[in-house]
This record gives structure tokens, C-alpha cells and sequence, in this order.
């Protein structure tokens, strides 16, 4: 499910050849109004949920972002790659989880206009989605139907809509349809 705020967000996943299918749809709203599994935390490298999409899901899920901060800890040494991506249970029955997949290094940072941090954000999200593990040993993709995605990058990061949702796209391609 791919959520927007704003329409010209809303445009640029409409424009998405996937959503306009059927096989993942848009959402005009915030990723908190939708029954998803999961939610994805476009969040910066270090598991601070202060800023943005961030800082609500920290309200809305009290403890999350000590939860992000520990599996990026355990996981990654205290620093999730761009490109690399966590899974953990945010507290509550729906959404139960919430897959950070870092857009930037440090939090605040504003992307360059040329950047492929939304591509390589999703693409994090994708395989986790596809091929990843739970804490528990379970399979991500046994525990998790639906996933609610915002705009990766369009927010603090300041990327455009079109651009995040191109390589959204891109990275669904090449996750799920082997291009």
C-alpha cells in the first residue's frame, strides 16, 4: 500500500505501472489509517525517530524507536547501511511491525536531487518483505500481508515525489519481477 499525504505525492504513485494494476495500491492518507501489517520508517541510518513520518510513528508506538535503536545495535553495529533494512514489532496488534529501511545517513540530512536512496530504501523493504527473518525465526513474509509505505525520502529528505516514485517502482521490478 503506497500512501500519500499530499496529491502530488498521490500522482506519482498513480503513476506507478504496479499500482495502476491492482497488484499494490494507493492510499490517499496517512499509512496509520490503513489495517497493515506493517508500516516502513523511512528512517536515517542510526534508528533516531525524531523527524517526520518518524517522529509519528514514535508517538504512536511508544518504545518503537528503542526497538529500532537496539536491532540496529545488534544487527549492524549501531549504523543500518542505506540499503539495508530492519524489522521490528511495534508494541501494538495492527500495524504489529515496522520494517526501518533507512533514506539517509544522519537524521535532518537533505538528499541530493540525483539520489537513488528511495530505490535502494525500497529494495531493503522488498527482500526483507521477501527473504527475511523475525527475531523469532519465523519468515517476515509469513507474519506480514499487507506493508503501508510513504513517500521514502519525500518528506525531511526533500526528494521528489516522481523521483521516489520511479524508484519504487524500479526496485519492485527488480525484486518481484526479476528486472
Amino acid at each position: 500500500m503506497l500512501c500519500a499525504l499530499d496529491e502530488p505525492l498521490a500522482e506519482a504513485w498513480l503513476a506507478v505501472p504496479e499500482a495502476v494494476s491492482g497488484r499494490v495500491r494507493v492510499h490517499r492518507g496517512s499509512v496509520l489509517d490503513i489495517a497493515a501489517d506493517a508500516v516502513v520508517s523511512p528512517a536515517n541510518s542510526f534508528g533516531w525517530m525524531r523527524g517526520g513520518i518518524d517522529a509519528v510513528y514514535a508517538r504512536a508506538f511508544p518504545g518503537v524507536e528503542q526497538q529500532v535503536r537496539s536491532a540496529v545495535l545488534a544487527y549492524h553495529g549501531g549504523e543500518v547501511p542505506i540499503g539495508e533494512a530492519v524489522v521490528v514489532p511495534t508494541g501494538e496488534p495492527k500495524p504489529e511491525w515496522l520494517i526501518s529501511a533507512p533514506t539517509v545517513r544522519e537524521p535532518g540530512e537533505q538528499l541530493p536531487a540525483d539520489t537513488v536512496h528511495p530505490y535502494l530504501a525500497a529494495r531493503a523493504v522488498f527482500l526483507l518483505w521477501r527473504d527475511g527473518r523475525l527475531e523469532s525465526g519465523g519468515d517476515v513474509r509469513a507474519a506480514v500481508d499487507t506493508i503501508a509505505m510513504p513517500g521514502l525520502g519525500t518528506g525531511v529528505g526533500g526528494v521528489a515525489p516522481e523521483t521516489c516514485a520511479r524508484q519504487v517502482a524500479a526496485a519492485w521490478d527488480e525484486v518481484f519481477a526479476g528486472r
